[in-house]
């Protein structure tokens, strides 16, 4: 008994068996019960080879597939798609379609989060050059910077939530949304014909004309290329540190990085990402005109675009997330190198440090002031005129002005004071903003990716 029960729920039921409100609505539809049971038997019997040489001939996708259904179930031919438009099956698929792709891509994109939050916390006190216009700027940590990145995915993530919990459904409603035609079919009976609406899809929208509102597929793509613009930024970011050799994204052992030089680590899997985002970003563009062109209840000129754009947004998503989720499992930092960067520019950081320690011992403000300018200007023109390192320490050691403040140099020029409270800052963000997001998905946070990079 428990079997026959498993496999009663696990098979298709159409709607219209299995969600009946009343016995009155069960027996208008008693007629079509071995119509309906015909469908059901050969719901999964499409033949798409058929379907195919039925479109060349109707120049129709949906006809295509009435016909082509009709030839597996005869008997029930003359009632399949009664009432219906081919926007009841088209749309009401593509937002299925849409629903199943932000459910792919949210796990993925909680993920990366995760593999960042576990990056940033790793290295929340590790001091690092920032930059501001790219130049160097106060110090901050390579932690804190990864919480920048964060901070922007975990708008995405409520962003892409948000979007695909206002789906609805288009629902039954006829070719101009009127629904007319099942006015009809239920002899004016407006209560059956909302029954009817309810019982096929409960989530649907209440108003519409052929076509459910081209600005849902905005509202989708938008966040998916809002989500593209934040992963070239990332990836970007880590870029530009390769060149100055600070992090690296994954490098596989026997991986080749130039044809011709031998010695290069080029950073192609963010590379990859950013070139893949472009075209995520760029495809907003097509919702966004189809949606300003649509001609009173609805035109044909949707169609063609729709069918490369929306699918393609997800797509190109999907694989973005991925290669992301790879590069953020294996980032490599080399501690060394960025404490070199910070030795190189420090100094010329410190000044105000120096000049409040030096006032503190005794020492005039505008005095020290004058003599910092002009040490570190001579420190600046032994760097960039004769190529040489940054001893801008050296001359302050060297004069006698600074002897009351020489014990406590070490201190001052220590990078950990420079860094305020950027910790602090890592550790209250990933545990009030950013893990309490990934809550929902712990099931599927350990999921791995194997990609052929």
């Amino acid at each position: 008994c428990e079997g026959n029960v498993m496999d009663e729920f696990s098979k298709y039921r159409s709607p219209l068996v299995s969600r009946y409100a009343s016995k009155e609505m069960s027996y208008n539809f008693s007629i079509f019960i071995n119509l309906v049971t015909e469908m059901e038997s050969h719901a999964e019997d499409i033949d798409f080879a058929m379907a195919a040489v039925e479109e060349s001939k109707l120049r129709h996708d949906v006809m295509a597939h009435v016909h082509t259904f009709a030839h597996c179930c005869p008997t029930a031919a003359p009632i399949i798609h009664l009432g219906a438009t081919s926007c009841y099956v088209g749309d009401n698929t593509d937002l299925i379609l849409l629903r199943d792709g932000f459910d792919i891509l949210l796990p993925k994109l909680a993920r990366v989060i995760d593999r960042l939050s576990n990056f940033a916390e790793k290295y929340a006190g590790l001091p690092t050059l920032g930059f501001t216009h790219y130049q160097p700027a106060q110090l901050t940590t390579v932690g804190k910077r990864a919480c920048l990145w964060l901070q922007d995915l975990a708008m995405d993530m409520r962003n892409l939530k948000r979007a695909r919990e206002d789906l609805r459904f288009r629902g039954v409603k006829g070719t101009t949304g009127t629904q007319a035609s099942f006015l009809q079919l239920f002899q004016g009976d407006h209560d059956k014909v909302e029954d009817l609406d309810r019982m096929v899809t409960e989530m649907a929208v209440s108003y519409l004309s052929q076509t459910y509102s081209r600005k849902v597929d905005i509202d989708s793509l938008s966040h998916l290329a809002s989500m593209g613009a934040t992963i070239h930024k990332i990836c970007t970011d880590i870029r530009l540190l390769a060149n100055l050799k600070e992090i690296e994204e994954p490098f596989e052992k026997e991986q080749i990085g130039s044809s011709a030089m031998a010695y290069k680590r080029n950073p192609m899997r963010c590379e990859r990402c950013c070139s893949l985002a472009r075209h995520l970003i760029a495809l907003l563009a097509d919702p966004l005109q189809t949606a300003s062109v649509q001609w009173l209840e609805r035109t044909l000129d949707d169609s063609a675009n729709r069918r490369i754009s929306l699918p393609e947004s997800f797509l190109t998503a999907d694989i973005i997330l991925s290669t992301l989720q790879n590069i953020t499992e294996g980032l490599v930092v080399y501690p060394k190198v960025i404490e070199r960067h910070i030795r190189h520019e420090l100094p010329f950081m410190a000044t105000e440090n120096i000049i409040m320690a030096m006032v503190k011992a005794g020492g005039n403000r505008q005095d020290c002031h004058e003599k910092i300018r002009v040490l570190s200007q001579q420190a600046a023109n032994v760097v960039k005129q004769e190529g040489g390192d940054n001893d801008l320490l050296a001359r302050v050691q060297a004069d006698p002005y600074f002897a009351p403040i020489l014990g406590h140099l070490d201190n001052i020029l220590d990078p950990k004071t420079f860094i305020g409270r950027a910790p602090q800052q890592v550790a209250r963000f990933l545990s009030e903003e950013v893990r309490p997001l990934l809550e929902p998905y712990k099931a599927e946070i350990d999921v791995k990716i194997e990609l052929e990079l």
